[in-house]
């Protein structure tokens, strides 16, 4: 049973996020012959306050 965890920023929309699902799945069907009925894949959005990289938040990056 496939098990995806993705992290992003806030800000994507429903249609982006079916997307994702559909082709993450279709990666594990075409790759490692995973059952689609058993994928499970989680998109979890985090605040841009919440998410940091090269030592800034990314609602700071974002404002440069």
């Amino acid at each position: 049973m496939p098990y995806i965890n993705l992290q992003i920023t806030k800000g994507a929309t429903r249609d982006q996020k079916a997307q994702i699902v559909r082709e993450f799945t279709e990666t594990l069907v075409n790759v490692l012959g995973k059952k689609p009925e058993h994928t499970h894949i989680v998109i979890e959005e985090i605040d841009d306050e919440n998410w940091g990289f090269s030592g800034i938040l990314t609602d700071d990056f974002r404002k440069q």
